[in-house]
């Protein structure tokens, strides 16, 4: 009979620990000369917890000193993932060690305290200009906007001024703004910030449909047929979290401005651009999908993406007052002064705010402009040498020679590995890639999610997933290339890539995975071709030791 049941292993822990005995007073354990034994709870590794349970569910009744506190929980953190090989996030991972002194100097102001920390405002308000004039905004000066926590509450202030907006037009024209109600319309790739506005905020989610033609991103033509009078905009995105494609700004906007002529019903735009907001301008700034599009009424952005801050900073800008209505505004008189305050959350820090200013002034425009270039190169870099191992097929197209989307055979003026951004499609610096569909057909027992898994005992974090819905089928694997995944990295993670891919191909039976967990972590690459020892022939014949004669 199987044995099936759920283990408890706090209990069993609980259970297995040494009895506890009533502790006799310090006073009576003594030496050998009757001195009093002091003991020095603080020098002990982990003090009293290094051998009874932390407290997990309620709070202890007495306190321990701040260094063993800190001890316990860092040792508990030393199992997360490392960040620097978390190819997963798109979230920042590393700043110079003067952006960490500055955050730490300023880690205890809030933001919303605009009257007691004047120069922090400012520096909010310069961030704010500085975004605007590099998403040319038609004046820079006038464009309005603010920094949230991140890209997730900047989303749905962009879609909740287009609702507002979309109201007070069918308030003003006599229609109801309840019966059908509003709606918004996106691709099925969105991210899921982009549907928590409509559900939170009583907005119907309209989601297109992604094909391979349309390069598994919103398609704009079929994008129109979900459009309608109760439609308060369209969210494009600069980015997919999926595969890295850009969504065609200019192309949508083109067609919004046929569908108004013929229809006089006029859709805005919001581009998301949580990832290509700090890409595009930079790498590409040729690209039109900001500002220079009359439709586009707003942008958001995540700081701590490509914007290189560490996490907790996002903005979003308008190209204009007039596309924040004013009930959004609320006036605050009561911290001393009359403040103003357009967002879903209230406090917040006020360093990640600090730390993105450092950026723009330690950087500058070359300096992001370098970083982008150096993150697009090392991503093609790994999108060809995937290809080449002919396990893999690439979906992203950051490789590929501009206006041929899709891969193929293509010709092209310039060679495969030119290095000028200008002659490749223009995306994120990521890299979505599955089994070839030559590899499906000749290995089916092989799991792609094995990767993955193989992948993270090595340390890798490399995430295997469905893509959008009309696409669910197909699984990918996505590397997101950020500043510190060096090219020495990378030619670490193909090797182990190729070494894992083929140590599954060696395998012959359904246990793959299992049994290529077991082979060592050197791994089989070029590496190990340079100063090791090679294989002596006629070597004796082992004596069973581990030890053995070469």
């Amino acid at each position: 009979m199987a044995l099936s049941r759920h283990v408890n292993t706090e209990h069993i822990l609980k259970e297995s620990r040494d009895k506890e005995t009533k502790p006799r007073s310090v006073h009576h354990l003594t030496n050998s000369n009757q001195d009093t034994v002091h003991h020095s709870t603080g020098a002990r590794y982990g003090s009293r917890y290094g051998t009874s349970s932390v407290p997990k569910y309620k709070i202890p009744s007495d306190g321990i000193d701040a260094e063993t506190a800190y001890q316990i929980i860092h040792d508990e953190l030393s199992l997360d993932g490392s960040p620097l090989l978390n190819l997963a996030s798109f979230v920042q991972t590393w700043m110079p060690p003067a952006a960490d002194k500055l955050m730490l100097e300023n880690i205890s102001k809030n933001l919303i305290d605009q009257d007691e920390y004047p120069m922090t405002q400012d520096i909010h308000t310069r961030c704010i200009s500085i975004l605007a004039e590099l998403w040319n905004a038609p004046s820079h000066h006038h464009a309005v906007g603010t920094a949230t926590t991140g890209s997730s509450e900047a989303i749905q202030l962009g879609g909740l001024a287009m609702k507002r907006i979309w109201q007070e037009k069918r308030k003003a024209a006599g229609k109801s703004i309840h019966e059908p109600g509003p709606n918004i319309v996106m691709g099925a790739n969105a991210q899921v910030a982009l549907e928590k506005f409509a559900r939170y905020f009583d907005v119907e989610t309209r989601l297109v449909p992604i094909s391979v033609e349309s390069k598994y991103r919103l398609d704009p033509k079929k994008a129109l047929e979900y459009i309608d009078e109760n439609t308060i905009g369209i969210y494009v995105i600069l980015g997919s979290t999926y595969t890295g494609h850009y969504e065609p700004v200019k192309e949508m906007a083109d067609l919004l401005d046929e569908y108004e002529k013929k229809t006089g019903i006029s859709v805005p735009i919001h581009v998301d651009g949580a990832s290509g907001g700090f890409v595009a301008p930079f790498a590409t700034p040729k690209l039109e999908w900001d500002f220079r599009i009359p439709r586009v009424v707003s942008i958001n952005t995540s700081g701590h993406k490509f914007g290189l801050a560490y996490v907790g900073v996002g903005w979003v800008i308008w190209r204009a007052a007039q596309y924040l209505p004013k009930d959004l505004i609320f006036e605050l008189h009561y911290l001393g002064s009359v403040e103003y305050s357009f967002s879903l959350n209230f406090s917040r820090p006020a360093h990640p705010i600090i730390a993105q200013y450092f950026n723009f002034l330690h950087l500058g425009f070359h300096g992001y402009r370098d970083v982008a270039l150096a993150d697009l190169k090392n991503a093609r870099t790994l999108s060809r040498a995937l290809e080449k191992t002919g396990f893999f097929t690439v979906l992203s197209d950051i490789h590929r020679p501009a206006g041929h989307i899709g891969g193929g055979s293509t010709t092209s003026a310039h060679p495969v590995n030119d290095g000028n951004v200008e002659h490749y499609e223009p995306g994120l610096p990521v890299v979505a890639f599955r089994f070839s569909d030559e590899f499906q057909k000749k290995y089916p027992d092989i799991r792609q999610m094995w990767i993955q898994t193989l992948l993270r005992a090595k340390g890798w974090i490399v995430p295997n997933y469905d893509l959008a819905p009309d696409l669910g089928q197909i699984d990918i694997l996505r590397v997101v290339v950020k500043e510190n995944f060096t090219e020495a990295l990378l030619d670490r993670l193909v090797a182990d890539i190729v070494e894992i891919t083929e140590r599954l191909i060696k395998q012959d039976s359904p246990a793959h995975a299992l049994a290529t967990l077991g082979f060592g972590s050197t791994p089989n690459s070029h590496e190990r071709a340079h100063g090791r020892v090679e294989e002596v022939e006629g070597k004796e014949k082992s004596s069973g030791t581990y030890s053995k004669p070469c």
